[in-house]
């Protein structure tokens, strides 16, 4: 990739890393090659799990590089950041693979809200996260779309107006991340959470994202209906694989499931 993008294969894993000094700060080109990194995840069958880090211990990402944000003449919010939007893989097509973020330090402004766009987040026991985009006269877009989703609407809106901070802990405590874990032992927790993912079969897991993701503003009819109806492409593709007998098949002869993906 490059310097400020990296992506290491770790077995079916894929290691990216986000790597800008002083504050993993986000301009066009990073947020081009991140898109372009999580591009090729998306593309190569022999990875079925993404962790997204940050170069460093202080800054997972302080999101919105300020400094071409504010440059005059430049082209701002309506930029092209690439494949996957300004967050690499927040609107980067056919996405099916789960992403993991590990938040190794602060994550400010957009580099918050890549977490909300994430499947799953371990976050080290020193990291603060927070919006400041109302006090930079901006607004917070994916934070606007998720946080009162997932936060009580009173909660939310002090993270959306008032720039509140949260530690790990408050976010462990509010159900934004699934562990917190001493700064050394960031990585080996989120490779740890991919391994048990991967037990699981991958078409299950695609399935998974792709109907929940597709059924969030349905009632419990309405996504029945759907299901039934073919609009949940993977689900119908994983009931006529060859892994969804293989699944019971292990089970009854007492053995580890072989997945083809397929």
């Amino acid at each position: 990739m490059s310097d400020e993008v990296r992506l290491v294969r770790n077995g079916q894993i894929a290691e990216i890393t986000l790597d800008r000094p002083k504050a993993n700060a986000i301009d066009q080109p990073t947020s081009r090659k991140l898109g372009d990194a999580f591009a090729a995840f998306r593309d190569d069958p022999n990875l079925r799990v993404a962790i997204f880090t940050g170069g460093g211990e202080k800054f997972f990402s302080a999101g919105w590089d300020l400094k071409e944000a504010s440059a005059e003449g430049g082209d701002g919010y309506i930029a092209d950041y690439g494949q996957g939007g300004i967050y690499g893989f927040s609107e980067l097509p056919e996405l099916h693979k789960p992403v993991i973020c590990a938040v190794n330090g602060y994550a400010i402004g957009a580099g918050f809200e890549i977490l909300l766009c994430a499947d799953f987040i371990v976050a080290a026991d020193h990291a603060q996260f927070w919006l400041p985009e109302t006090s930079l006269g901006v607004l917070p877009d994916i934070g606007s779309f998720v946080l009162p989703k997932i936060l009580p609407k009173v909660i939310a809106n002090e993270v959306l107006y008032g720039g509140r901070r949260f530690d790990a802990q408050d976010c462990l405590r509010w159900g934004l991340v699934n562990e917190v874990v001493p700064q050394a032992g960031l990585m080996e927790a989120a490779r740890a959470l991919a391994g048990r993912i991967l037990r699981s079969a991958p078409l299950s897991v695609a399935a998974a994202k792709e109907t929940t993701r597709l059924a969030q503003h349905m009632s419990l009819e309405e996504a029945y209906a759907a299901m039934r109806a073919g609009r949940f492409p993977l689900f119908g593709k994983l009931i006529a694989s060859e892994d969804a007998l293989e699944g019971p098949r292990a089970a009854v002869e007492k053995r580890d499931p072989v997945w083809k993906g397929r």
